[in-house]
């Protein structure tokens, strides 16, 4: 018994056993598939812009003021993400991203006066948008930034204000936006009043004991450098400069200081001689009439020559705003040196407009080579009368040479007839396009009409047509063409005639080439379409051919081009399957031509480049054309005293015999060139059921 129960004792152990190593295995297992599961497992994230940019954050990340945003890594507060194709693409315009962190108010952009950088959106234009080595992002220290745009010559000649020289820009005037112009940060007089003290003996002196802290001090200095000591403006009055305001204005110590002695022009007249200013003749500037000194020159300083108000073509541009307009030729003395002053005066001058002589004396010591043209021959009617301003614009034009408008329009207004005798349905080309110097030398020629050439020959039309003028060495050329007689057949500016003739084709070719035959001809029989149309260049070309009587193309081409059913039965290497070699009986009693061929046949195929051999080109006594009457004709080739004609023929006279009536002239399909449908009897060849022989 206590075998038996040991027995069961270690059976059961054993057992636990096993189910113990079961259970490890298996947690075990579950182990590692999740360890497996695990390290499949991938998780996606974006990449930072950095990682990319490398280069960016070398340069700016070293640099010691640093954009918060680019500081802290949020590159996409302003930009959108470009991916894979590298394109920089911002979330809003320029100005208006910056002013999503930067509050108008606060740099002063609710000002009534704005930056024009500013003003055109541009905040870049001053400030990296990443980072800088100088405060608040400025690309460049101080007043160098501002040199990007302003002239730094205007800022450092010989005399500096010490404001500029020693501070900055920003001592006079706001960077953003400020309440008066310039940017100034205080009204002008309380500005310059910061350091300049008017109540100061020395600046008392220096302007004649005048109350000038009311004034604007622009007036007479430059307020950043002048080549002129004490700021004074490069021109400044003699009186101005010598402290002198009391010969012009009240003492500085009555009610109205700056009250002037004398009346507009009556003042200046005093120092200034107005017999000197007329001296150039008796047609004065209306400013000058009027007495308005002040409209051109500024009575105390200027950045001008002369004390003038504005640099020389732009002053004179306030009144004649017309000429100041851009033109696409501009007068070059306009442009250069002088410019206005150039050819007209300032306050007189002895001609109309102001001009300092008379227009032949102003133009040609300039246009030298227009000049010579008197000389050579006739000179065109206004250039004799010099004058140049019939057909240029003095100051510029849009149009070629400074016309005064289109070529044609100014031609047009003294020829005015031309117009409409040149405007035809086919017009010279020259013409259409307003270019009447393609033939015409405008200011004068020696030949008749101003013309560029001699009209007689052929020189002024192969200008254009050169390659249509040189003579054809192989084939024929037109005599009128070949002599270089253009006009004989053409009008020179337009015709109602395609090709610029002179008249319709057929009286033009006839007037050299003898008139309608039927005149000469009782009897005339035929005559060619394209010859009774007078259409000769249907088969002739007017100036040159490579082949004989300027035909187009050689025989038989030339004659197919018309005659395509012709042309298309000689293209036909064989019959058509439909034409069978059968004799069908047809409706009529006429059967189809028993014996015919596949094959087609050709009269005369190696004379068919000699149509001309049977046929006349233009008309005849004859019917279709034809050379002689057709007995003459055919026997020409077919020998009519043979035994064999006179038996295939039952031995009729041949003079009443029309070869015509049996054979086709052109293609067959029968050796003996019978017609496709013929008489029952004949092609049984039973002649003598209708014809008796003897």
């Amino acid at each position: 018994m206590r075998d038996a129960v040991n027995r069961l004792l270690v059976k059961s152990g054993c057992i636990g056993f096993g189910l113990c190593l079961i259970v490890c295995g298996l947690l075990l297992y579950l182990s590692a598939c999740a360890s497996s599961s695990a390290k499949q497992t991938r998780t996606l994230a974006s990449k930072n812009c950095l990682d990319c940019h490398k280069p960016f954050s070398e340069k700016y990340f070293s640099m010691k003021n640093i954009h918060a945003m680019v500081k802290e890594k949020k590159c996409e507060d302003c930009h959108l993400r470009h991916g894979k194709i590298p394109k920089l693409i911002l979330k809003k315009e320029t100005n208006q991203l910056c002013l999503s962190c930067h509050e108008k108010e606060k740099i002063g952009l609710n000002q009534t006066m704005m930056h024009s950088a500013l003003n055109k959106g541009k905040c870049t234009s001053c400030h990296n948008p990443h980072a800088a080595q100088t405060a608040k992002l400025l690309k460049q220290e101080g007043r160098e930034l501002c040199f990007q745009c302003h002239n730094k010559n205007d800022f450092t000649q010989k005399t500096v204000h010490k404001a500029l020289e020693k501070k900055e820009c920003k001592e006079c005037h706001e960077a953003h936006g400020a309440g008066q112009a310039n940017l100034l940060r205080q009204k002008e007089a309380q500005l310059c009043a910061a350091c300049h003290d008017s109540k100061q003996a020395g600046f008392k002196k220096a302007h004649g004991g005048y109350p000038v802290e009311q004034k604007d001090c622009k007036a007479c200095h430059n307020p950043h450098s002048s080549s002129q000591p004490r700021l004074l403006k490069t021109s400044v009055h003699k009186v101005v400069a010598k402290v002198e305001c009391e010969k012009c204005h009240n003492s500085p110590g009555s009610a109205a200081p700056f009250q002037v002695l004398r009346k507009d022009q009556e003042l200046c007249l005093e120092c200034h001689k107005g017999n000197e200013l007329k001296a150039l003749g008796s047609m004065e500037h209306a400013p000058f009439t009027k007495g308005q000194c002040v409209a051109c020159h500024n009575p105390h300083a200027s950045e001008n020559p002369e004390l003038l108000v504005k640099k020389g073509n732009q002053l004179c541009n306030t009144c004649h705003a017309q000429r100041g307009v851009k033109m696409a030729n501009a007068h070059k003395p306009v442009q250069e040196g002088k410019g206005c002053l150039t050819c007209h005066g300032s306050h007189s001058a002895g001609n109309p407009k102001l001009l300092r002589t008379k227009t032949e004396e102003l133009c040609l010591p300039c246009h030298g080579k227009t000049k010579e043209i008197i000389k050579a021959g006739a000179p065109h009617k206004p250039f004799a009368e010099n004058n140049c301003t019939a057909c240029h614009d003095a100051h510029g034009s849009n149009h070629k040479d400074m016309l005064k408008g289109k070529m044609d329009t100014v031609c047009y207004k003294c020829h005015f007839d031309a117009e409409q005798r040149f405007t035809k349905a086919s017009t010279h080309k020259p013409v259409s396009e307003g270019n009447c110097s393609a033939c015409h030398r405008s200011h004068g020629s020696e030949r008749k009409n101003f013309l560029l050439a001699d009209p007689e020959g052929s020189q002024l039309c192969a200008k254009c047509h050169e390659d249509l003028m040189k003579p054809q060495t192989i084939g024929s050329n037109h005599k009128v063409f070949n002599a270089g007689q253009c006009l004989k057949c053409h009008e020179v500016h337009g015709s109602n005639v395609q090709g610029m003739i002179k008249n319709k084709q057929g009286f033009l070719c006839f007037s050299c080439h003898g008139t309608d035959p039927g005149i000469k001809t009782a009897d005339l029989k035929s005559r060619h379409a394209p010859y009774v149309k007078g259409e000769c260049t249907e088969c002739h070309s007017p100036h040159k051919s490579t082949f004989n009587d300027l035909l187009l193309t050689d025989y038989p081409d030339l004659c197919l081009a018309c005659h395509k059913d012709l042309k298309a039965q000689m293209e036909q290497k064989e019959a058509p399957a439909a034409q069978s070699m059968e004799t069908p009986t047809g409706s009529d009693g006429s059967k189809s031509l028993a014996g015919a061929d596949k094959k087609l046949y050709i009269h005369a195929q190696s004379e068919l480049n000699k149509c001309r051999t049977c046929h006349k080109p233009h008309f005849s006594e004859e019917q279709a054309l034809m050379a002689k009457p057709i007995q003459p004709l055919c026997q020409a080739c077919h020998d009519v005293q043979t035994k064999a004609f006179s038996d295939a023929h039952l031995r009729i006279d041949v003079r009443i015999l029309d070869c015509r009536k049996c054979h086709t002239p052109h293609v067959s399909r029968h050796p003996k060139f019978f017609k496709e449908r013929i008489h029952k009897p004949f092609a049984e060849k039973a002649c003598k059921e209708c014809h008796t022989a003897e």
